[in-house]
């Protein structure tokens, strides 16, 4: 395992739609903003644990932002 920082965001909130791709919330005031992680398996981790938490919420929905992606001028946001 590698100790670079792959920076991880992890957020979640209820959202306006059901939809496979929907990822509009309905309050952005409401945003339950998890916590930033140095890696993907401590983000998952996080994130599992939000999820399960919010379960009876069909509405509610918790996503991992890969923000080292957005951070690296040198990547261009898609994966290769």
């Amino acid at each position: 395992m590698s100790d670079e920082q792959l920076l991880h965001l992890v957020i979640g909130g209820e959202l306006t739609d059901l939809g496979p791709d929907a990822n509009q919330f309905k309050d952005l005031s409401q945003v339950d903003f998890v916590g930033a992680f140095a890696n993907y398996e401590d983000a998952r981790r996080a994130w599992k644990s939000a999820a399960q938490r919010t379960v009876d919420n069909a509405h509610m929905r918790y996503f991992i932002i890969h923000a080292h992606r957005l951070l690296d001028p040198r990547n261009d946001g898609h994966d290769h």
